[in-house]
């Protein structure tokens, strides 16, 4: 044991890979013991760790020091003894690239003990069409000769090519999206899109996406361990900042996968969250939002600093007290009584303004839809104004009501909603019961579809899902099928047929009359029963919303 710890004092110059005596000495004690010896050597030749394994194999520490930069080489080279001069393994390999070790080093010990061959392996860039590491030509120990300190920080300068480099540094924005499922193919298929273009509405660039459909989520890692450990070797190669799952991870799990991938760990509520972090503008939408973080990042606050990084900025990192979330649970709970007491006095007013919109007897048409369906489009169509329009999701965050005038019912309230998602995060639903309750007084819903998009039914089932759990089922609803210039007549006018509803696109002016006519058609039918519907409505509205579908 003593010839063991005085391997700690032992010292390597900062060109050598490993010097004569040391080799010999780890040798013979292999020799000895017939156990692999290995050592976890700096840049600065000091030995961190001496690592003692069985006859064919040695386990790795967990290296819980931060390498110098997200895509960068670790800082440590592990030299380590084989019996009988094997040459590396795949686990070395695996090794080397799990840990982005700066060299992997095997030293082949005789059968008399002696040292043999010298086997080296390292990393290569990410742009490299190799498979990720490059093992140089075995050769003697006594004909070996590599100037370490200048073949590492040549290999770093080559890894560093390879990446996105700004003036600022490393730009984070490039993910590996993982789905695993248990159910249908197609379905999972259709949450992987979709979760493709919440990423992509955060400005992230898509790497690739790993999909895997085991017999039973792993407890620990989601994805199988060797699974696991091929999707942590793909994501170093591709230069990947993050790894964003499909699915809720628990605070195990991210800790989990974060070990064993080093870099950013995010889930789809995440993206979410982070997604109404940047799109919230209102003084109540930023309520909302700051609540639902704290409520999700609250429980997992004990992470490792990767699961939660704040070197950088970029999606997994916007939000309220960053610096305060791992250090004082207290005073985030303080927070949230706050803005729970907050968005109380809010909604107690906006019940006011219902209750004097209701008295003053004005019909209420809400736009409702998944979310980038075009109900901002539709709105901005029907009431000549300049809501916010754009091509991705959550677009709009902050309800929006204007007066529109019909010439037989004089004036209405037109109310531009925010966009459903299904699976939506609990904390914000939650968060949201305030907007939620605009959609109480509604007398006619306009239920706003993608008839361009790739499922519309699976759309329509969510949001009309979303309406039952709210209790919003019973008010009228008319299907609008928007962006019917995009499609084939005929599979518009199948859409149509199948649920009832009307087609047409909100850019033309004969959809916008049709539109009309239906709307006046139902409020007329409903007038002079408004007050009667809304308050018997009113009665079975569901005061605590906790369903896994939401708002968005």
């Amino acid at each position: 044991m003593g010839r063991i710890e005085r391997l700690y004092r032992r010292h390597i110059p900062p060109e050598k890979v490993v010097t004569l005596d040391v080799a010999r000495e780890c040798a013979t004690l292999t020799f000895e013991t017939r156990r692999q010896i290995g050592l976890l050597v700096n840049r600065q030749g000091q030995i961190e760790s001496v690592i003692i394994g069985n006859d064919h194999e040695l386990v790795i520490p967990h290296l819980s020091r931060t390498r110098s930069g997200l895509r960068l080489l670790r800082g440590v080279r592990l030299v380590h003894t084989h019996l009988k001069n094997q040459s590396l393994t795949q686990d070395d390999f695996t090794d080397l690239a799990l840990l982005r070790l700066d060299l992997i080093v095997a030293l082949g010990v005789g059968n008399s003990g002696d040292l043999q061959d010298v086997f080296v392996a390292h990393n290569v860039p990410s742009s490299a069409k190799d498979q990720g590491y490059k093992q140089l030509q075995p050769c003697s120990f006594q004909s070996f000769s590599m100037n370490c300190q200048e073949f590492i920080l040549s290999l770093e300068q080559d890894i560093l090519k390879g990446c996105q480099v700004s003036k600022e540094g490393i730009r984070e924005g490039r993910a590996l999206l993982v789905s695993v499922g248990i159910g249908h193919m197609a379905f999972q298929q259709e949450r992987l899109d979709e979760l493709q273009e919440l990423v992509r509405a955060q400005d992230v660039e898509v790497l690739g996406c790993v999909t895997q459909r085991p017999s039973a989520i792993h407890p620990k890692y989601v994805l199988g361990s060797g699974k696991m450990k091929d999707l942590a070797i793909q994501a170093l190669q591709s230069g990947a900042d993050m790894l964003i799952f499909d699915q809720d991870l628990t605070p195990a799990q991210v800790r989990g996968i974060s070990e064993i991938t080093d870099i950013r760990v995010l889930d789809r509520s995440q993206v979410i969250l982070d997604i109404f972090a940047k799109r919230a503008h209102s003084h109540i939408g930023n309520i909302q939002v700051e609540l639902a973080q704290l409520r999700y990042r609250l429980p997992r606050l004990a992470q490792s600093s990767t699961a939660f990084s704040r070197l950088a900025g970029g999606i997994g990192t916007r939000g309220p007290g960053e610096t305060k979330l791992e250090t004082d649970r207290r005073r985030i709970r303080e927070r949230i009584q706050h803005l729970e007491r907050a968005l109380t006095s809010i909604g107690q007013g906006r019940h006011e303004q219902r209750k004097r919109r209701i008295k003053r007897g004005l019909p209420v048409v809400s736009l409702i839809g998944y979310t980038n369906a075009g109900k901002s489009t539709l709105f901005n169509a029907l009431t000549d104004s300049q809501v916010s329009v754009n091509d991705r999701v959550f677009e709009t965050l902050d309800t929006v009501s204007r007066s529109w005038r019909f010439s037989s019912l004089g004036e209405i309230i037109l109310t531009d909603t925010v966009g459903f998602i299904r699976e939506l995060p609990k904390d914000l639903v939650a968060a949201f019961q305030t907007t939620l309750k605009e959609l109480e007084e509604a007398d006619v819903l306009v239920h706003v579809i993608d008839a361009h998009g790739q499922n519309p039914d699976q759309h329509i089932t969510a949001v009309e899902h979303i309406l039952t759990e709210l209790g919003l089922q019973d008010i009228p609803c008319i299907r609008f099928f928007n962006k019917g210039d995009l499609i084939d007549l005929e599979v518009m006018q199948y859409l149509c047929q199948r649920y009832e509803g009307i087609g047409g696109s909100a850019l033309e002016q004969t959809s916008l009359q049709v539109i009309q006519q239906k709307i006046h058609h139902l409020l007329l039918t409903l007038q002079g029963t408004t007050s009667h519907f809304r308050e018997t409505h009113a009665e079975t509205m569901h005061e605590d919303v906790t369903s896994a579908h939401g708002i968005g």
